[in-house]
């Protein structure tokens, strides 16, 4: 790599990360740029940061889709959008019992926090009383980190859901601000921008990530990265592209999984200290290569997505262990809270 006309290895600017340098664009570039073969050089950087700030632990998360489909948005990568022909299961949101059977799932898989994702714009004030009533329950019941991902807020919404125990707001920026009209008319980059804003000023923490491979081209992954860095988010999902039959970009170019290990050892060398989570179209895109991921990444999903079907819990459980890496549930008291729930040591 190349800076200021100066070559430096990855390892030293694994070192100057490390030691408080943010990340520049045409470091970013170089990066998701890099020829193959500097690939374990790059893994190694990345792995150097990681280590530094998180050692060998790997948070767990739980995904349930709440609300499926019936959404009127215009995203061409999503299977639930009102321009998606894709068959998938359709309901409105689910059930207190059903969300609770969710979070007992999230225990029983050793995943610390727990996602509840609804589709649509924006929710109902109804649903979020739901929402909130059912995040109370999942707290006193199995201890979990709540995230919720409920569309575009309002603050007295994200208001009820701090006061209702969620810990953590998703609301992905997706893309750059650059391509974001190319994936999506139906709403801005701005809109996403402001529901970040709403959640953050009632105290919420922030995840917001991407989902690599709709086209974009490198400086707008960076650009994302950089942004999110600004932000200063607590938890980056990266999400690889996984297409689905019947939604407009089902056909958009494969991703190879070097690029996409590339992108995660970027997204951390960007994002030191946050959360870095190996997110939807994993198995799809990593393939073999998915443990190699972790080196980069500190968290990743476990079973199912929205949509689509991941891995089985024990494969995962088995990738980590190969590594030598640690799945922490959460604090003492957090873990006892689930032991008592399921029945059994977690």
């Amino acid at each position: 790599m190349h800076t200021n006309g100066q070559a430096v290895s990855w390892d030293t600017l694994a070192s100057q990360v490390i030691d408080g340098h943010q990340l520049t664009r045409d470091e970013g570039i170089s990066i998701l740029s890099a020829d193959d073969v500097e690939l374990p050089a790059l893994l190694a950087a990345a792995f150097r940061v990681r280590r530094a700030h998180f050692g060998l632990k790997v948070h767990l998360y739980y995904l349930k889709n709440a609300k499926s489909g019936l959404c009127p948005e215009d995203c061409g990568y999503c299977s639930q959008s009102a321009v998606s022909d894709a068959t998938i299961d359709k309901y409105p949101m689910l059930s207190e019992e059903r969300l609770l059977d969710g979070a007992r799932k999230a225990a029983e898989s050793n995943a610390r926090t727990y996602c509840i994702v609804a589709s649509g714009r924006g929710p109902t004030n109804r649903e979020v009383g739901h929402v909130a009533k059912t995040v109370r329950k999942i707290k006193d019941e199995f201890g979990l980190h709540i995230c919720a991902c409920l569309g575009i807020l309002e603050p007295d919404q994200a208001r009820q859901l701090k006061e209702a125990g969620v810990d953590r707001i998703n609301h992905n920026l997706n893309t750059s601000r650059r391509f974001h009209d190319q994936i999506c008319s139906t709403h801005t980059f701005e809109d996403r921008l402001a529901t970040l804003r709403t959640a953050r000023e009632v105290g919420l923490e922030l995840c917001a990530g991407l989902i690599v491979g709709m086209g974009e081209d490198v400086g707008d992954v960076v650009d994302v990265a950089l942004e999110l860095a600004e932000i200063g988010v607590e938890s980056i999902p990266v999400n690889f592209l996984i297409s689905i039959p019947g939604v407009p970009l089902a056909n958009t170019t494969p991703l190879n999984p070097r690029y996409c290990l590339k992108a995660l050892c970027m997204f951390r060398l960007a994002n030191p200290s946050t959360e870095i989570r190996i997110a939807g179209g994993r198995e799809v895109n990593l393939r073999s290569m998915q443990a190699m991921g972790l080196y980069a990444a500190n968290s990743m999903f476990v079973s199912d997505y929205l949509t689509t079907k991941g891995q089985s819990a024990q494969e995962d459980f088995a990738m980590v262990e190969d590594l030598g890496f640690e799945i922490v549930v959460g604090d003492h008291e957090t873990q006892a809270v689930l032991e008592e729930a399921v029945g059994v040591p977690v």
